[in-house]
Formats: structure tokens, sequence, C-alpha cells
């Protein structure tokens, strides 16, 4: 078998971001994917013709010259890309149980800014203060600026801010309290948990630009590959790795499924860092520090409802749809079997064929892990098709018609444009992503403990690295700019991050 210089395992785009990135540099690289289609959670699938996303719904920062669009530039990409621009003055709209009103939050700071004084004139100072603040922490992260250097100390001073506290310490007013924060499903927001950090990277790269992927976030993977098999490197799906090997103080291979080893000189996982450890053959990796990774705790997972709308039916609009019960926007994940769901977020499929009705129609919720925990037995994807049984469909079904009867209360006509509909659990993620939890964004981050959750590419091991959504940001920005830093340790360079500003 042929020696590479990286193996990576797992192509969600972390994984392929480092792909790209290494095999260019002249590294020879093989991408090694459980599943048959690639892209982790990039995935798409169709039903009765219509293309659902999996995971990637929207993505920010990809107008001229910002973090996203340079890397893709970088990439070759970004012209080859079907994208939809969405609306200027309302990316997201934010609705709360109780209030007919229903607030946007635009693209543009001085449009978001403008935007929310509609809503709340006698806020001006807070609304510009906020503004202020996202700015200010963003510029604590030089490599989200595709700026080298670590700045960690820098960080460190904005890293323990709570999200929930500081929007409290700006205005009085609750109700802009919970527009500001009122997408944090975003991220998964915890009411005493949620560093003001991940809250202002991702709603910065939002407000800077809003997109969707036309025809689904697939296309991302699919260039990528393209890219690194022009440039000599190797994809393998359908294989698993089970189990990584290190002899002297190094990694020497990873061993498939079927018995394959496959040799490199530098290992790179995309996988969870405590799925990585469990399968990693070492004595160093010492006890403290395999608790440490498998002490980290996950995001929650999420329960949707993929439907297939009848022709002509419904509307399309260019935003989403947040809506929370009122009292809940920070604790939307400890709901009880009485009152879920306790918010819900509304996407529309963008498509290359018909605009002024939409096809696709998206309800996602939180659900944990435990909702499902009597089927985690069973495992069932495209390519290892199995029946979970009659149980889990009648599961399936009741919390699907629940969650479409919350949502018919502010979209009444949507019920008559049902064609058929298709459910996702947090099975579904774990099965397909690999997280044993179906986690929606990996380790969650803690403003208490900032270096614990936050983790570093480097291992016990000098060249096994860690990549993906668990290093600094999930998202398809999150997850791609850990795929910068992976990549730089292993050049142990920092000039791929000038090549990518300069691109």
């Amino acid at each position: 078998m042929k020696h590479n210089n990286v193996i990576i395992i797992g192509s969600g785009i972390g994984g392929l971001v480092c792909g790209d990135i290494l095999s260019r540099e002249g590294y020879s690289v093989c991408i090694i994917e459980k599943n048959r289609q690639l892209g982790g959670c990039l995935q798409v699938y169709a039903r009765n013709k219509v293309v659902f996303d999996s995971g990637v719904h929207y993505v920010g920062g990809l107008a001229k010259g910002q973090n996203l669009y340079q890397l893709f530039k970088y990439l070759g990409i970004i012209g080859k890309m079907k994208l939809e621009r969405m609306n200027a003055d309302a990316f997201d709209k934010i609705m709360i149980s109780g209030d007919d009103k229903v607030y946007a939050l635009a693209q543009g700071y001085d449009n978001f800014i403008a935007t929310l004084l509609k809503d709340f004139p006698e806020e001006e100072a807070a609304i510009n203060t906020y503004c202020d603040k996202i700015k200010e922490v963003c510029s604590k992260f030089p490599l989200y600026n595709l700026e080298a250097g670590d700045g960690f100390d820098e960080k460190l001073s904005v890293m323990s801010i709570d999200t929930k506290t500081y929007l409290a310490s700006i205005t009085e007013n609750k109700k802009l309290q919970q527009v500001l924060a009122g997408n944090n499903a975003l991220y998964a927001g915890v009411g005493n948990e949620t560093p003001f950090y991940v809250h202002a990277l991702i709603t910065n790269s939002y407000i800077e630009s809003s997109w969707k992927f036309v025809d689904g976030g697939s296309q991302i993977a699919k260039y990528m590959a393209a890219n690194i098999r022009a440039h000599g490197g190797k994809i393998i799906n359908n294989a698993t790795v089970t189990k990584i090997v290190e002899q002297d103080g190094r990694v020497t291979h990873v061993l498939l499924q079927d018995g394959t080893a496959l040799y490199a000189d530098h290992f790179i996982s995309n996988m969870h860092p405590a799925k990585t450890i469990d399968i990693t053959e070492t004595t160093f990796f010492k006890t403290a520090y395999k608790n440490r990774i498998k002490s980290l705790k996950d995001t929650i997972s999420g329960f949707i409802v993929n439907i297939v709308l009848k022709k002509d039916c419904f509307p399309y609009f260019k935003h989403n749809y947040y809506w929370h019960r009122e009292g809940h926007l920070w604790s939307q994940a400890d709901y009880t079997a009485e009152n879920w769901p306790l918010g819900y977020a509304i996407f529309l499929s963008a498509t290359s064929k018909i605009k002024a009705c939409a096809e696709g129609f998206t309800i996602f919720s939180y659900m944990r892990y435990e909702d499902v925990q009597q089927w985690e037995n069973t495992f069932n994807t495209v390519t290892h098709e199995n029946d979970r049984g009659e149980s889990y469909e009648a599961f399936k079904k009741e919390k699907a018609e629940r969650l479409i009867d919350v949502v018919c209360e502010n979209f009444p006509q949507l019920r008559d444009c049902i064609s058929t509909y298709y459910v996702s659990t947090p099975l579904t993620f774990r099965d397909y992503i690999g997280t044993d939890d179906g986690s929606l964004y990996g380790i969650a981050k803690d403003y208490k403990e900032p270096l614990k959750t936050f983790m570093s590419p480097r291992t016990k091991l000098p060249n096994l690295y860690f990549t993906g959504q668990n290093l600094n940001l999930h998202g398809v920005l999150g997850a791609a700019i850990s795929g910068i830093v992976t990549s730089t340790a292993v050049m142990n360079s920092n000039e791929i991050i000038k090549k990518i500003k300069d691109a």
C-alpha cells in the first residue's frame, strides 16, 4: 500500500480544508470517510426530487473580501458554487410566543442597527454598544481575520464573558435581549454557559453577509474533493477507521474495518477528540488526559422535519425564522415531555428550479439523546440500512406532528401544503456524523472554563492532530478555520494564512 504524507480521518469540512490545503502544498493526502457521501454536516439528501441539507442551512462571511470568501477563493471554488444572498433587511426573523411582532436581524452593521431601532427606538445606545463589542471581540481572534499569530492571551481577555449576562448588562429591555440572542440555536446557547465570543464570532459572520447554498451545501465537498484528487490526493469512502496505531511515540498507521493497514507520516482526525482517543492504541495518552477529554460536555442534538411541499403552495422567502417560548430562550434544551418544543427554527431549501414558491421546508428543534436512547443499539445509514422498528417510527411520527402543530400556530397555511415529510433524530446525527450522542456542534464551550473547552490541534502524539468543529468553533466557517489551524500545525508554518488573505 502506498505510503502517504498525511492520512485524514473523516471528510467533514475541517478534514476537507486540511486535505485541500496540504495537497496544494505538495503533501500526498489520503482521506478516509465512513459514509458513502463526503462532507459530514455538508451532506444532503433528495426526496421527491427536493434537496434537503442535513446540517448547513445557511452560511456567513461569503461577500467579497470576507473571511470565508477569501478561503474559498484561495481554494478556487468561490466562482463555482451556486449561492443565493439572503434578504438584506432580514437574514433571520425572531418570533417570541405571546408577541405578535416579528423582529428582523439585517445584513450590514448600519442596516442591522437601523432595522432594530425601528422596533427599539429607545435603545440606540445599547444596540451600538452591542455592535461595537461584537467587533471588538472578533478583533481578538487573529485567524478569524486571516491574520497569523496565536494571540491567546488577547483572546483570554474576552473568552470569559457570558452572553446572557453581557446582554443584560447593556440593556434592561428583556425583549431586546431576547431578539439579539433570538437565533441562539445556531450555537446551542445555554444561559449559564455560552461564552460571548461564540455568539460574537457567529453573529458577526451573518451580519457581514448571509447566504444559502442553492441545491444544497454538498457542492462545497464536491469541489474540494475534486481539488484534492487533482493534486494527487486519494479519497476512500465507505471505509471505517477502527484503530490508530502508535509505535515508539509516533502513530505509524491506521487499521480499517476490513483489516487494511494504511501508513503515513502525519495523521489528522476530524472525528470527535473523545472518539479519536478511544481508537488510538497508545500508552502516551495518560489517564488524566483521556478523562479530561471524555469529561467535556457535548452540545445537544436535534430533531428535524424535512417537508416536501405541494407544488406552488407555500411562498418562498429569503430568510429564516427562529421561535422560542417566552421565558425559555436560554433553556430550550431543558424541555419536558409535556412542553417540548420550547423553540424551533425554519429554513427553506434554496433551489435553482423555481423561485416564487418553496419546494422544501425544514423545521429544526432541540432533542436530547436520552429521548431516543432505547433504540441506541440500532444503526441505520444509506450504506448500512436497518429498520429501527415500529416503536421508533411511531415516536418519530408523534414528535413530528407535534412540532408541525406548534409551527402551524404561526404558519397556519403550512398544514395544507405538506405533500410528505421525513424525520431525522439524534440517532440520525450519531450514525452519519459519528458523535456518540448525536451532538450538533461538538464540544460545548463554557465561559467559566474557557481553556478547558478550547482544543489545540496538537495531541500528546507529535504526528497526530485534531481538526473540525471541536477545535475553535462549529459551522462551515468555524470548522473551515479549524482546517487552517491544523494545516499550519502540520506544516509548522503560518505562510498559508497570508496566501489565503492575499488570494
